[in-house]
């Protein structure tokens, strides 16, 4: 869908003569084939709906997100990573394909129309790969694109046309899984290309899991569960949060259509890939593992460190999402940027997923019961991170760092009370500090658990150097059933201290009704700002106190260019060039610390020209939580249109840029002319 670097961008090419014989073919129920197909064999019987495979969803490893189509990509690798799975307990843990994307291939089928390897990437063959791979207890998977060529700027053959073959070829080969994507398509109906591989596919005899990738652009998930066994709901997944967050909103609706054998497909994880934080991977395979997402693999385990591998191994999180009966998490409320996402778990118990998307710690809370479950006198909660089990009298809350995830498995066992009581840790006030004042902060532990905490004491820490005083008690005898411990603080970081994002921790320690002792902790983000000048001036030119952005970093007074730091353009709508300003591409958020010092935002907005006619977004200004302006969807075609929008009395100002509804390709924004009256 998005302009990658090492891949052509996946539209259909299509020619007069190509549409005309598109059409005449199609109204004969007939695909369009690139050279001649062998025969095909006699029809086999009409497939039943759903090939039996994949009851839960597909777990294993797909090298496209490490290595596009890179030299590196080769047996070796495919080798490697099936040697890690099985030393490093992925194996164990329930992955178990090893799947091939793009570049596996000769430019060329040969003279009887086959495939053929790539004779310096595999100069073994296919086979010989998938043999070692099943050697190791494990499965194989390989890519082609439903069309005349795959996604890959050399232009590698495609399927369409040659279904039965290729996919006989497969199954000859040992393959496991087929990703089968949608480049250079023809223009022929998806619904038909897909449903012609399934009946290819069910022609070999061999059990081969169809995953389709038409990046939902034909709704497959309101026909694709009769073809395949997953479909990708979205455009490309990049490593970034932005990406991961836009991506994430689209799958989200779509959990009617997933079940046993047919599962919402927002493309593949990004863990490790380094492009996010550890926090920011957790949520990651946190949320993907709620929504009942394939799970495959696409850092290049070979590099990896600790970190990912315990978050790609963690058996709690992965239970989540292989959970036979199948259930995709619904939404229960986003306000402002605070998600409750709750699943249905087979053995009657729920998942909740507590996500926070914005840029600071938030409180984020739901109950049992609008989980789905029964009133019960109190619940048991695991913490599926911390691997902790407590006691909730039906209160399921937590504070949750920046772009963080707290997820819970809540049930209502009657072995609740052997468990301690689960606490609460929140922060109250803002955690934006000015170098050499002192910020008031006012910290909470609340017991939620239905027995007490016992000796309840409470202690917050900064940075070397920042003094960090109590001016209220750090401590409690008992807190009953949704009491809380308060505690003031006097926060100061020294004079000098740079701008930038700085952490605290509090951690709160008691004991259960039985003696157990706890220990909890939260971490928080204080940032170290400074006030914004008096009179009026460019917003690009104030320090950042956060960005996501959808693809690439948001770019100062220049495009979003896409990829790199500072690989934009003059900022350029309907071309009028401006000097100043951001370049992002949706979906998007950037914020500012105006210290309630401010009055007015104004821009002149639109989509940047650098994509061509290709780009629809909307704009809108937040001031402390509140949308202040917005624009309607804004395409290429329209000129520069000037926003403006009343911040008085502000904290902090959120410029946020949307997708226009229709998903992120080419999202290409500027908030040119940005100016601040303070």
């Amino acid at each position: 869908m998005r302009h990658l670097p090492t891949r052509t961008t996946r539209t259909s090419h299509r020619g007069v003569i190509g549409a005309l014989l598109a059409g005449l073919l199609c109204a004969a129920g007939a695909t369009v084939p690139a050279v001649a197909d062998s025969p095909a064999p006699a029809p086999a019987p009409a497939p039943r709906a759903g090939n039996g495979l994949a009851l839960t969803p597909p777990m294993g490893f797909n090298n496209w997100n490490s290595t596009h189509c890179r030299a590196e990509f080769n047996e070796a690798m495919v080798k490697g990573i099936a040697d890690i799975f099985v030393e490093k307990g992925l194996k164990d843990a329930g992955y178990q394909y090893v799947n091939l994307d793009d570049c596996w291939a000769k430019p060329q089928r040969n003279a009887d129309g086959k495939l053929e390897a790539d004779p310096q990437r595999f100069p073994n063959g296919i086979k010989s790969v998938a043999d070692y791979v099943h050697s190791k207890g494990l499965k194989i998977g390989i890519y082609t694109s439903a069309g005349t060529k795959t996604c890959d700027s050399v232009g590698l053959p495609g399927a369409l046309g040659h279904e039965y073959s290729d996919a006989q070829q497969f199954a000859d080969w040992g393959i496991d899984y087929l990703k089968y994507d949608n480049c250079n398509n023809q223009g022929v109906d998806a619904k038909q290309r897909y449903t012609t591989m399934r009946d290819a596919l069910a022609a070999t005899g061999r059990p081969i899991v169809y995953s389709i990738c038409e990046w939902g652009e034909n709704k497959p998930w309101e026909w694709a569960g009769e073809i395949g066994n997953l479909w990708r709901t979205t455009g490309d997944i990049n490593d970034s949060w932005g990406s991961m967050l836009s991506i994430m909103k689209q799958n989200l609706p779509l959990a009617a259509a997933a079940g046993p054998g047919r599962w919402n497909d927002p493309d593949m994880l990004e863990v490790g890939n380094g492009g996010m934080t550890d926090t920011e991977y957790r949520t990651h395979f946190s949320m993907w593992s709620v929504m009942a997402a394939p799970l495959l693999i696409g850092s290049d385990l070979r590099k990896a460190g600790p970190d990912t591998f315990e978050i790609l191994a963690n058996h709690e999180v992965i239970a989540v999402d292989q959970d036979p009966l199948g259930k995709q998490g619904t939404v229960l409320s986003s306000i402002g940027g605070r998600w409750v996402v709750a699943k249905e778990m087979q053995d009657g118990s729920r998942v909740v997923a507590l996500f926070n998307e914005t840029g600071s710690a938030q409180r984020i809370s739901t109950t049992a019961e609008a989980a789905g479950l029964p009133k019960a006198t109190a619940y048991t909660m695991r913490d599926l991170w911390e691997h902790t089990t407590y006691n909730t009298a039906g209160s399921v809350s937590a504070t949750v760092p920046a772009h963080g995830t707290v997820l819970l498995r809540i049930a209502a066992d009657r072995k609740w009370a052997a468990h301690p009581p689960a606490v609460e840790l929140g922060l109250n006030g803002s955690p934006l500090v000015e170098a050499g004042r002192t910020a008031a902060l006012t910290t909470t532990v609340t017991d939620l658990g239905r027995t007490p905490a016992t000796k309840v004491s409470a202690a917050l820490t900064g940075p070397s150097g920042w003094q960090v005083k109590a001016a209220s008690p750090t401590g409690s005898p008992a807190l009953p059933t949704g009491r809380a411990l308060t505690t003031r603080w006097q926060v100061t970081a020294p004079a000098g201290t740079a701008t930038g994002t700085y952490d605290l921790t509090l951690t709160a320690q008691y004991r259960s009704p039985a003696g157990t002792r706890v220990r909890s902790t939260v971490p928080f983000q204080a940032h170290v700002v400074v006030a914004p000048p008096a009179g009026a001036g460019y917003l690009s030119d104030l320090p950042q106190l956060s960005a996501a952005n959808g693809w690439g970093p948001v770019e100062k007074d220049t495009s979003n260019g896409e990829s790199k730091a500072g690989d934009g353009n003059p900022l350029t709508i309907g071309g009028a060039v401006f000097a100043k300003g951001l370049g992002v591409h949706a979906d998007s958020a950037v914020e500012f610390y105006t210290g309630e010092a401010c009055s007015a935002v104004t821009a002149q907005v639109g989509v940047d020209d650098e994509k061509g006619a290709k780009g629809t977004v909307a704009f809108e200004v937040w001031a402390d939580g509140t949308k202040v302006a917005s624009t309607g969807v804004l395409t290429n075609a329209m000129p520069a249109q000037p926003l403006s929008a009343d911040v008085s009395g502000a904290q902090v100002v959120r410029l946020v840029v949307t997708d226009g509804g229709d998903g992120t390709d080419s999202d290409h924004a500027d908030w040119a002319d940005l100016r601040i009256t303070c």
